[in-house]
């Protein structure tokens, strides 16, 4: 409790009335009322200004024990009148990288924001100025002073501090968060893979199966040995056994490492792989790779299966023969990889379909190359895409980062 007003006002009556009964002698009696009045009065006074001191500390202590929670929360808080920093807690001062306050308090949080977000945090800083409600939960991503960008969750409010109009935003970092949720999308597309796969593999194995069930009990009772059925089961055989091998191709876990090199080398090797197959079905294959093309990051095995495939697939188009153009070249950021037949093309509506496994328009196709060679060239940054027209031939374009 303060006693200080009360003290002083009652001692200042007691001088005072002292002072008067010394100064102009007149009767104690008389002085004595006036005392008690006066002195009453005094210490009303100071007992107002005890309790206005009193509740000015509380608030002091108050504000004292806001401001140490504040600094202690594990949330980001920054105060900002318009765009000009006045406070950053601790957190705040670890989520931009800072070193101490001095680095972020009078800077504007617009050198803070990405330039994309800028426009909507003028437009939500505008609103709560202007109708004092809080904008909650808005996501940005923040420049952080090492360089980092970060995706960020944002809830502002208005706020008086040290007399000033401003407003206090609590900043949450949402790295972690934004991880977690790409982690599950993953995981989901890869269940949903699962899925299609697994109906797929019942599907394409359930047919041959059939066959050899139906063959062995034709056989079984008509009670006689005939080659063409065991030529059919064989070959129905063959077909399970060619499914099994793609769907380990696919499955077998890879350990890729990506090496800076020359992508040109690595076509020119597959095209001399593959050329006296392609004469065999009366293919020419013509290579024409735009000079002093840059390397690129990448895994030469990887690429060579994709090459490979595609150029395997494009002479398979062409039955009766002809020519496949292959074209290599430097567009912007990308190198680009066409491979052109003029095989019997693919009929617009089937186009959207490919890549999914066992889909494939090919008599004895899985489906499933072609949906490996665009998982490869998507793990490299890149997009394989088709274009085609039935009758008149196919287009394979591979576009891969050159960083």
């Amino acid at each position: 409790m303060i006693y200080i007003g009360r003290i002083v006002m009652v001692a200042a009556s007691v001088v005072l009335t002292l002072i008067h009964l010394l100064i102009f002698k007149e009767r104690v009696e008389k002085e004595l009322v006036d005392f008690i009045v006066v002195t009453s009065l005094a210490y009303l006074l100071g007992w107002k200004y005890d309790l206005v001191k009193l509740e000015g500390k509380r608030r002091e202590e108050s504000a004292e024990s806001y401001r140490q929670l504040v600094e202690l929360l594990p949330e980001a808080v920054f105060i900002h009148e318009g765009e000009t920093v006045l406070y950053v807690n601790k957190a705040g001062e670890g989520l931009l990288a800072a070193s101490g306050k001095k680095e972020l308090i009078g800077k504007s949080i617009y050198a803070f924001i990405k330039s994309d977000d800028q426009k909507l945090s003028i437009q939500h800083i505008e609103q709560i100025y202007k109708e004092k409600t809080p904008v909650m939960n808005t996501e940005k991503e923040l420049t952080c002073l090492d360089g980092r960008v970060m995706p960020c969750g944002v809830s502002s409010l208005f706020m008086t501090f040290q007399g000033k109009k401003a407003v206090l935003s609590i900043v949450k970092d949402l790295t972690s968060q934004k991880a977690q949720t790409a982690q599950l999308v993953q995981k989901s597309e890869k269940l949903a893979l699962v899925g299609q796969l697994a109906a797929g593999i019942a599907h394409e194995i359930r047919n041959p199966l059939t066959s050899i069930k139906g063959f062995l009990q034709l056989s079984r009772m008509q009670g006689e040995h005939r080659d063409d059925y065991y030529e059919i089961m064989m070959t129905e055989l063959d077909r399970i056994n060619l499914i099994v091998s793609e769907l380990l191709g696919v499955s077998k876990p890879v350990d890729v490492v990506y090496k800076k090199q020359a992508v040109t080398a690595i076509l020119e090797d597959v095209v001399a792989l593959i050329q006296s197959q392609a004469s065999m079905e009366n293919v020419r294959i013509n290579l024409e790779i735009e000079p002093d093309l840059p390397p690129l990051y990448c895994e030469e095995n990887q690429l060579k299966q994709v090459f490979l495939n595609v150029l395997k697939n494009a002479i398979e188009a062409m039955p009766a023969g002809g020519v496949i153009s292959v074209e290599m070249r430097r567009r912007s950021r990308f190198i680009t990889i066409r491979v052109i037949d003029e095989g019997v093309g693919i009929p617009a509506e089937h186009i959207p379909k490919l890549g999914e496994p066992f889909y494939t328009t090919k008599e004895n196709g899985t489906g499933l190359g072609l949906m490996t060679c665009m998982k490869i060239i998507e793990s490299h940054g890149g997009e394989l895409n088709i274009s085609s027209e039935a009758e008149k031939g196919t287009t394979i374009e591979i576009q891969l980062p050159i960083t």
